[in-house]
């Protein structure tokens, strides 16, 4: 493995967000269901990978400098 991604595109820290937050929120009386806490991580990590495509867009647009 020699492939780098920037932390945010992991799924393995989405789930493990996900994990504490269900986990929380069964502690304060919010049952959560373990299909629901798989759901809530592909939901997660494909709204931050839009909103990555989006800011790259965004800076490229911005940018004054060529690309090269």
């Amino acid at each position: 493995m020699t492939a780098t991604k920037p932390w945010y595109l992991s799924r393995t820290i989405w789930a493990s967000v996900v994990a504490v937050v269900t986990g929380a929120a069964g502690m304060v009386g919010l049952p959560v269901d373990a299909a629901y806490g798989a759901l809530i991580t592909d939901t997660l990590l494909q709204g931050v990978s839009a909103v990555a495509a989006l800011i790259a867009i965004l800076g490229r647009l911005s940018a004054k400098d060529r690309i090269g």
